[in-house]
């Protein structure tokens, strides 16, 4: 055995208290954001919760205390055939244009990758205007563009042989109206689709895909067996994020609603929440509504989270 040397003797040790500090840096980073998100959720989502058990009504609208009726609000909606509709609705509109705004979104990012430098900045331009116009300028343009007297869309459609378009009322049919409300929600989302898996596939070795070349995988191939898996965590949270944000829309249906279409068949969560609680003044009924939504994101949102886990596990 050799003796240690005074060099060796002074050199710092990394003890149990240091890597305990070590442990203990990022949950102090992240502190004041948790303190933040608290601060602003926490009051909410306790009067929501608190709200969803008591019952109002007109008494209620001239100072009379909410009487507690328990999960009586809860049993109520779950009774309610036109609330599972509207469950249904918004559960297919979410999935179906999420899906859409990744796969355009996608196919947009790996044009941004090949094409040249000014087309590729027009068309990160022309995404960012689109991604920055407000929602109800943006809504003003496109209940115009699908007007049914003036309307651009009807114009160009009818003037194509074999389409009768004229005075066409896109807004009259509840799926041409969810057909418009779409297209709406994917040309508002697709700019943020694009810019984050375009950061994502900037971060691909460009030796991976020389070696990809030279191994014989065609254009195709590469796409599927290298850039898809190395990106996969981007699109999978891109695709999480979208399907909550499509799942809460709102704006969008209320504004094509006033302009011409009116009934429950063309409510999703977030009018039909709104017509309950500022409408019918229920708001027991409202809130219990909106925790049965929260209780549903948490739902869709668990296989992400499940597989976080699992890859911090491994």
């Amino acid at each position: 055995m050799t003796a240690a040397t005074p060099a060796q003797n002074l050199a710092p040790q990394a003890g149990p208290s240091r890597k305990r500090k070590r442990t203990r840096a990022p949950y102090v980073l992240i502190l004041p954001a948790v303190a933040v998100l608290l601060v602003g959720m926490a009051y909410p989502t306790l009067w929501q919760l608190v709200t969803s058990f008591k019952k109002y009504g007109l008494a209620q609208q001239f100072g009379k205390p909410a009487e507690f009726v328990g999960f009586n609000n809860y049993l109520e909606l779950l009774r309610d055939h036109s609330f599972w509709g509207v469950v249904g609705r918004s559960l297919a509109f979410c999935f179906v244009t999420a899906a859409v705004t990744l796969v355009i979104g996608f196919g947009l990012a790996l044009l941004m990758k090949v094409v040249s430098t000014w087309s590729r900045l027009a068309l990160q331009i022309s995404m960012l205007l689109a991604w920055a116009m407000p929602v109800v300028a943006a809504m003003t343009v496109w209940t115009w563009l699908f007007d049914r007297r003036r309307g651009v869309i009807n114009y160009l459609l009818d003037s194509i042989p074999g389409l009768h378009f004229y005075r066409h009322d896109w807004l009259e049919n509840p799926l041409s109206f969810f057909f418009v409300a779409m297209v709406i929600v994917v040309w508002m989302s697709v700019p943020f689709v694009v810019f984050s898996i375009y950061a994502g596939l900037l971060q691909i070795p460009d030796e991976v895909m020389e070696a990809a070349a030279i191994d014989g995988s065609a254009g195709f191939q590469r796409l599927r067996l290298v850039v898809l898996p190395m990106i996969r965590p981007v699109v999978a949270i891109v695709l999480l994020l979208q399907v909550i944000w499509d799942l809460r829309v709102f704006t969008q249906i209320t504004m094509l609603q006033d302009a011409g279409a009116s009934g429950e068949r063309f409510d999703l969560l977030g009018t039909y929440i709104f017509k309950i609680g500022t409408g019918a003044q229920d708001f027991g009924t409202a809130s219990a509504a909106s925790v049965i939504v929260l209780l549903i994101t948490v739902a869709v949102s668990w296989w992400y989270v499940r597989h976080l886990l699992k890859e911090d596990e491994s």
